[in-house]
């Protein structure tokens, strides 16, 4: 999630300016997206866009599917007939009720070779409109309950979890939490969710492949009311990290009650180690800090020295429907292995919240970080401009785009 306010100071996540160093970010950054989408999406006049191509007869492929009926008698039952006929299985169903329509969304499992645009063929000539369709995994076998009651559970533990909530809640749309005023009840405009921000500000959710549906919005709004009235609340478990000297560190996570120790930190960084952080003027990295600890967006990683001084910070940040990391290690410990260390973690961290891909903006002549990057064993690509250089670790296979 990223704040529009503070977007406005730092025109990216990582805290970049609007000068030619942040114009060299964007950039770079922009030239990753759109070979992301050339590869993820490919062209939506229907062809394939999975590289492993059909496979064997009995392969089949899981897809979360939605469409829209009429609301009359015997509507489902021939949507279901032209799914049998295609020899689709209907693994779940959930109906979201519009008044003389309604909205049919499916978890099915399909043949591998069939593709997208004829599944949606089979339901268009059931009847079926707007029809949607992505890619699903095993994850979401889950029956509904059963997912929502977990997603409240990892709600109400941690108060960062509430974005990834949402967007696992409601499938691939963009969480931003920016300043406003929004009715305790929240809005529903079409594509458009606001949902009043326990933290302050609201909360706005987009998605531009489906309209949400008023079920869709009362979910997430007992997602947001929950959040409220548990107030802030962070992990508070500790791990130790021995580093090659033998000394031990310990890592923990970290949020907004970290910000006087984080800024004591800094005054001990040097300019370099701060621009190659914020890439931008140092004397505006200070003000960064409270942005980047809240846990709206996204999660923070502190480490400690035996003395219990903050010595480094690793942040992974929610950057719309993409996942950034970046960390900051205090010059008197780094090339101790605690970036790396960090870094894993964050990885870690990405995978659980079923990121598909992780990158890090940093300038093309830190070799600290492009070194913690290739230490992952993960695939990578390189996006560089004037300078800027945008590192992307793939987590997993890209799923096929909404259609």
């Amino acid at each position: 999630m990223a704040d529009d306010s503070a977007e406005k100071k730092t025109g990216t996540a990582t805290g970049a300016t609007t000068g030619p160093w942040h114009r060299a970010t964007l950039a770079a950054r922009n030239g990753w997206r759109a070979w992301r989408a050339r590869e993820q999406y490919g062209e939506r006049s229907g062809k394939s866009t999975r590289a492993d191509g059909p496979g064997p007869d009995d392969a089949t492929a899981l897809w979360r599917v939605r469409t829209t009926v009429r609301e009359e008698p015997g509507s489902l039952a021939r949507v279901c007939s032209a799914l049998a006929a295609g020899r689709v299985d209907i693994l779940t169903l959930q109906t979201h009720p519009l008044g003389d329509r309604t909205v049919d969304e499916f978890l099915l499992r399909t043949p591998a070779a069939l593709e997208p645009h004829e599944l949606a063929r089979l339901l268009s000539e059931a009847g079926g409109s707007e029809t949607w369709t992505e890619r699903a995994d095993a994850h979401d076998l889950v029956d509904t309950p059963t997912r929502i009651l977990g997603l409240a559970t990892r709600a109400a533990l941690d108060t960062a979890e509430l974005p990834l909530a949402l967007r696992t809640l409601l499938g691939r749309c963009t969480i931003r939490s920016v300043p406003g005023d929004t009715p305790a009840e929240g809005t529903l405009e079409g594509t458009l969710l606001r949902l009043p921000d326990p933290a302050g500000g609201e909360i706005v959710v987009e998605r531009h492949h489906v309209p949400f549906t008023p079920t869709e919005f009362a979910r997430a709004h007992a997602l947001v009311e929950l959040d409220a009235r548990l107030g802030r609340r962070t992990p508070r478990e500790q791990h130790a990290l021995t580093l090659p000297e033998g000394r031990a560190v310990t890592i923990r996570r970290a949020d907004e009650g970290d910000l006087e120790a984080a800024l004591a930190m800094h005054a001990r960084c040097s300019k370099q180690t701060l621009s190659r952080r914020y890439h931008g003027p140092v004397k505006d990295a200070d003000r960064y800090l409270r942005h980047l600890l809240s846990p709206r967006l996204g999660r923070t990683l502190a480490v400690e020295s035996p003395a219990g001084e903050l010595v480094a910070l690793g942040h992974l940040l929610w950057d719309g429907d993409e996942t950034e990391a970046a960390l900051l290690v205090e010059d008197a410990w780094q090339r101790r292995g605690i970036g790396s260390a960090l870094l894993r973690r964050l990885i870690g961290m990405a995978r659980e919240t079923r990121c598909e891909s992780v990158y890090a903006v940093t300038q093309s002549s830190n070799t600290g970080m492009v070194a913690a990057m290739r230490g992952l064993g993960l695939p990578l690509d390189y996006q560089v401009e004037e300078g800027t250089l945008v590192v992307t670790a793939a987590l997993a296979s890209a799923a096929v785009a909404p259609r």
